[in-house]
C-alpha cells in the first residue's frame, strides 16, 4: 500500500497572522460578514501554505486559521452537539505552577447526532487549490465529544444507551472521511490530547467516580477510532496525534507513555503515530517497543512552547535513543504539537515558529536524506 509518509512533518496549527485576527475581531463585533472573514481566512491559509513549502515541508495544513479552538469548529458543526461550561478537574498548568486560567469546555449532546452537511469540504478545497505538496487534514478525535462530560453530558432521552451514541459518531466521522477522500484528501490526522489525560491518577478517579473503568473508556476511545478509519482507502494515510494538551504555552498532563502504551500502541489500527517528546514531561522511549514495525512514528522533538532553538546535534541523540526501542528507519520528525491550538496561540515570535519548521525539515534531511 502507498500511504504517504514524511520525514518532516508538524501537528498542525500556525500563530494566526495580525490581519486574521483583526479580521476575526471585526466579525466578533458584527463590523464586518461572514464572507469578509471568509475571504480573509482564504487569504490567511494561502500566504501560510506558501510559507510552508518555503520552509521546505513535504506536507502542509492550513494552520487551523478558521478554527478558535482546535476541536470546537469541527465538532460543533455535527448536529446535536453544544458547548458546555468548563471541565475544571482538567484544568491546564503552565511552568512554575501557574494557573493559566484555561480548562477544557464540556461538550453537551443534546440531541440525536448527524452530519447534516459536509464539516471541511470548504478547508480542504481551499488549501489543495493553494498546495503544491500533499496536504493534511486535522480532525479532533471523537474521545472529545464524550470524556470531559461523560454520560451526564448525553441526553438520555436522545440516546437511552450509549451504543447507539457511539455508532452514530462513528457513521458521522467514517461520512466526513470518506468525503474527504472523494475531494482527493489522502492524509488524515486524528488529534487526540484526551489519551494523555488518562496518565493522571485524579482523572482516572473521576472517571471512576461516575462509574467508569478508566482501562475500559480508553479502550473504548481506541476501538472507536479504528471503527472510524476501518473504511479509507489503501492510499489515505490515517495518523493520530497524541500529546499532553496545549494551549497558550500550558499544558494537561505530563508523563511518559508507558501507563497507557499496552492499551493504545498495539492496538489502534492507524498508520502513524505523532507522539509528543519535547521535554522531561514526555519521558522516555520505552513505550514506542510497543508499536507494531509495520506503523510509522512521528517523534515531536522540537518545542512549539517557547522560540529558543533546539541543537540539531542534541536532536540527533536523541533520534539515536528513540532508535534503540523502535526502528529509525519507520521514524519522522516534528515539533510535538501545533503552535496555535487556541487562536490565541503560543508564546512564540512568528519568525520563531518558521525557524522551527525549518529545523525540523534540516533534520530530516541530515537524517534520512529527505524531507
Amino acid at each position: 500500500m502507498n500511504r504517504p509518509f514524511f520525514r518532516a512533518d508538524h501537528v498542525g496549527s500556525l500563530l494566526r497572522p495580525k490581519a486574521l485576527l483583526d479580521a476575526r475581531a471585526k466579525f466578533a463585533k458584527r463590523e464586518i460578514a461572514r464572507e469578509q472573514l471568509r475571504a480573509a481566512e482564504d487569504a490567511a491559509i494561502r500566504e501560510a501554505v506558501r510559507q510552508q513549502e518555503e520552509a521546505g515541508l513535504p506536507v502542509v495544513t492550513d494552520g487551523e486559521f478558521r478554527r478558535a479552538v482546535w476541536w470546537g469548529d469541527f465538532i460543533f458543526k455535527i448536529e446535536g452537539t453544544a458547548l458546555g461550561g468548563p471541565d475544571d478537574s482538567a484544568a491546564f498548568k503552565a511552568a512554575g505552577g501557574a494557573d493559566p486560567g484555561y480548562a477544557p469546555k464540556i461538550v453537551l449532546t443534546n440531541a440525536k447526532l448527524a452530519r447534516a452537511a459536509p464539516i471541511m469540504e470548504h478547508d480542504y478545497k481551499t488549501i489543495a487549490g493553494a498546495a503544491r505538496v500533499l496536504p493534511k487534514v486535522t480532525i479532533p478525535s471523537p474521545s472529545r465529544i464524550h470524556f470531559h462530560g461523560g454520560r451526564d453530558a448525553v441526553d438520555r432521552k436522545a440516546y437511552p444507551d450509549l451504543d447507539a451514541f457511539w455508532a452514530d459518531i462513528v457513521a458521522i466521522y467514517r461520512a466526513e472521511i470518506a468525503a474527504l477522500e472523494a475531494l482527493g484528501c489522502r492524509y488524515i490526522q486524528i488529534d487526540d490530547p484526551v489519551m494523555s489525560y488518562f496518565l493522571q491518577e485524579p482523572m482516572r478517579a473521576k472517571l471512576r467516580a461516575r462509574g467508569e473503568d478508566p482501562d475500559e473508556t480508553l479502550a473504548l476511545y481506541v476501538r472507536v477510532v479504528n471503527e472510524m478509519i476501518a473504511g479509507r482507502r489503501p492510499d489515505t494515510t490515517a495518523a493520530i496525534h497524541i500529546c499532553r494538551g496545549n494551549a497558550r504555552n500550558a499544558w494537561a498532563a505530563a508523563g511518559g507513555y508507558a501507563p497507557i502504551a499496552e492499551i493504545i500502541f498495539p492496538h489502534l489500527a492507524v498508520d502513524a503515530y505523532l507522539l509528543e517528546y519535547d521535554d522531561e514531561r514526555s519521558g522516555d522511549f520505552v513505550p514506542l517497543t510497543l508499536i507494531p514495525r509495520d506503523r510509522k512514528v512521528v517523534l515531536g522533538l522540537v518545542t512549539t512552547k517557547h522560540g529558543t532553538l533546539e541543537n540539531a546535534d542534541v536532536l540527533k541523540r536523541r533520534l539515536d535513543d528513540a532508535a534503540r526501542h523502535f526502528p529509525l528507519a519507520n521514524c519522522a520528525v516534528s515539533p510535538q504539537c501545533g503552535f496555535a491550538s487556541t487562536v490565541e496561540g503560543n508564546d512564540i515570535e512568528m519568525q520563531g515558529q518558521w525557524a522551527k519548521l525549518r529545523l525540523v525539515v534540516d533534520l530530516a534531511r541530515a537524517v534520512w536524506g529527505t524531507a
